[in-house]
Parts: C-alpha cells; structure tokens; sequence
C-alpha cells in the first residue's frame, strides 16, 4: 500500500491536529445512540417457558452485558422514553465507558407511557450531528433504536427516518417480541427481531461487534505525511475542505448574519455571505469539495517530493 494513499480519514485527522485537537495521533471514535424503548408495554413478557421474562428486564439485562465490554473507543449515549427515576430523556450523556454510572442509567428507565420515536429520533440524530462537527467528521456514527412497538407519532419517523440515513448515520433496529416487523424493518440500514432475552442479547451484540469493525479503518501514516506543513498549507486547505451538513434534522441550515458594508452604508459595497450550517466549519458545495482534493493533492505531491530529496 502506497504510504502516499489520499483518504479522508487522513485529512480529518489533519484538521483536528492543526485546529487545535490532540498533536498527533487523534483518536477515532465511534459514536452510538441507544434510543430505548420506556413505553407501558415493555412491562409485558416474552419469551416462553421459563425463559418468560418482562421486555424491560430482559432489555436492561441484555444492555448491561453488551455496553460494559465496548471498549473506550466507542463512545454511547443512551436515549430513553417511558417513566425515568430521573428527569430528561438522556439517561446516558454520549462519552466513554463508565460502567457505575451506565448501570445506573439502564436501571433508572422504567415502562410506562406511549411511543414517541420520531421525536426521539430527532433527538439522537442532532446530537449525532454535534458529535460530528467535534470530530470534523471523522468517525462513525450510529443510532440503534430497541423498541417493541410502532410509534405514535409515524409521520416524525417516516419523515425524519430517510434524512437521518442520507446524512451518513447508520440506523440499526432491534423489534422485541412483534408479532410483526416493524415498519422500520425495511427502510433502516439493519433490522433483526428477537422473541427471547438470549436472542436480544444476542442482537445487541451483533450491532456492537458491527460497530467494532467499522472501527479498524487507519488513519496515522495520512496524518504523518501531514504533519509539521507550513501554518499557510493548513489554512489553506481548512478554509477549502467542505464538511459534512450538521444543522439539526428537520431544519434548514441557519444562514449567517450579513456582514457590514466595507464601504460604509452602501448595500451595493457589500460582501454577500453564503449559507453555513450551524454545526459546519465551513460552506458545503461541489466546487469547494473539489477545491479542497486540488490543494490536498498537490500539498501530498510536494510532501512527497521533499522525501525524495
């Protein structure tokens, strides 16, 4: 493999080093919303036998086991509707692996009330974006929706669920104990069902052992041959790379505030600012996307030829 391979890994690495991340080496992290189902019926059973057990038990057991072996690198929120013993919807803030307070947090959720996925799904989703804009992009980023019924606002999940996928975050969903599919099951990236606690246990691993795969993509010889450039270089190719759309799901990008007039009052002296999406770091567009491979190209051309030399 040719030390001089062009990714985007590389060049995200390259924007958190020079606009102030970590010096060298950034960390990649995989970032995943757990958005739980708390609605009244996750309080019936499943399973059969003696394996009978209630859905939210069975679901809090299946979570504990999975989430406390993902290692620091992928770092979880948990977003839950139903009746908490806390307030708000995140029963676990996204970060690292703390198994005190993630035990707690599976534990504080409790059933009881409908099943407001789109709105939750929204939720997940803009803090997705947020994540996203910390890490200019660079990562993985993931929302696994567990739930055992269709939603009561549908026209949110049909509406935001197309979205949320077309802004490059995966969507898995696990159906506990349906007698059907979930209307999800053919529009998400990935659907399985589980009828038992060992097959929800089982499917929350499967997820996790996808997250951890996605997780092997490489990055540092990118980021060595990007190392030490010039402070102009990496203006340079920072004001050119366009990022990824940010601004919250459903909504349109914020515009910015119009600048003042160089020239006094007169409008026509004015410099017109295009649109910028509240989570980007700068414009989006396909001129300035190929702006951005023109400067980066010959910025690892002539990398390339000092090596030589």
């Amino acid at each position: 493999m040719s030390p001089f391979r062009l990714t985007w890994a590389g060049i995200c690495i390259a924007l958190v080093a020079l606009t102030g991340g970590n010096t060298y080496g950034q960390e990649y992290r995989d970032v995943v919303v757990i958005v739980l189902d708390g609605s009244g019926s996750m309080g019936e059973l499943m399973g059969a036998g003696g394996q009978r057990q209630q859905k939210m038990a069975a679901a809090s057991e299946a979570l504990k086991t999975v989430l406390l072996q993902i290692p620091d690198s992928t770092h979880v929120g948990l977003l839950a509707f139903g009746q908490r013993a806390g307030n708000g919807n995140w029963a676990y803030e996204i970060g690292p692996r703390d198994d005190a307070r993630m035990t707690a947090a599976i534990d504080s959720v409790r059933p009881g009330g409908g099943t407001p996925l789109g709105q939750h799904m929204k939720l997940a989703a803009d803090r997705l974006m947020k994540e996203r804009a910390k890490q200019f992009g660079y990562g993985s980023y993931r929302m696994l929706v567990v739930t055992d019924g269709e939603a009561n606002d549908a026209n949110l999940v049909e509406k935001y669920t197309q979205e949320i996928m077309g802004r490059g975050v995966t969507i898995d969903v696990i159906g506990v104990a349906m007698a059907k599919a979930h209307t999800l099951a053919n529009k998400v990236h990935s659907y399985r069902g589980a009828d038992d606690p060992a097959a929800l246990t089982q499917a929350l691993s499967e997820v996790f052992a996808e997250v951890s795969a996605s997780s092997s993509g490489g990055g540092a010889v990118d980021f060595e041959l990007l190392e030490g450039l010039p402070f102009e270089v990496a203006a340079a190719m920072i004001s050119t790379l366009g990022m990824p759309s940010n601004h919250p799901i459903g909504e349109r990008p914020r515009q910015a505030a119009a600048p003042r007039s160089l020239s006094g009052s007169n409008p026509r002296n004015s410099v017109p600012t295009p649109p910028r999406d509240a989570g980007d770091s700068g414009d989006s567009g396909f001129p300035r996307l190929w702006g951005a491979i023109f400067v980066i190209v010959i910025v690892l051309l002539v990398v390339r030829k000092k090596r030589r030399h």
